[in-house]
């Protein structure tokens, strides 16, 4: 599994955004500077994040972009889930079900529907994940960033 190189720009955008003074607008060049990548890409990927109500863009001379809600409310999942949209990670292949043994009758009143036994565990997975990145929010990069700062100035 691995996610675009979209959504790395767009975390480590927010990340940038929620570290700057509260109030101050970055523009698109700062940020792409920043990260090191176009401003033509980083745009994309910004209005993404702005269409999905995570930024706030600003126009003119003293435009750009803020974080449209806390850092400790953008969560991991939600900024993937707009960047790389609404997609389960595994999808069985159906194929001859009646002969296959991956394939166990599960009757729900009275439907003869099927369950694929590598979707089951595929699916016990996709949910720690999603789990596991709605626990993670910008702030806690944040967060964390300031405690290994301040740990090795002080070693």
């Amino acid at each position: 599994m691995q996610f675009s190189k979209s959504t790395g720009y767009a975390l480590h955008a927010l990340v940038y955004l929620a570290g700057a003074n509260p109030g101050t607008n970055l523009g698109i060049r700062e940020l792409a500077e920043f990260l090191g990548v176009s401003e033509s890409y980083l745009s994309k990927v910004m209005s993404k994040l702005r269409q999905g109500g995570l930024v706030r863009s600003a126009p003119g001379v003293s435009g750009g972009y803020e974080l449209a809600h806390p850092a400790g409310n953008i969560t991991f999942r939600a900024v993937i889930e707009i960047v790389e949209g609404r997609q389960p990670l595994y999808e069985c292949a159906r194929f001859e079900e009646h002969r296959h043994s991956l394939f166990r009758k599960q009757g729900a009143r009275g439907h003869a529907a099927r369950e694929c036994l590598v979707q089951s565990v595929m699916n016990g997975a996709e949910q720690e994940l999603q789990a596991y990145l709605r626990a993670h929010t910008i702030q806690w990069v944040l967060d964390n960033a300031r405690l290994s700062k301040h740990a090795n100035t002080r070693g």
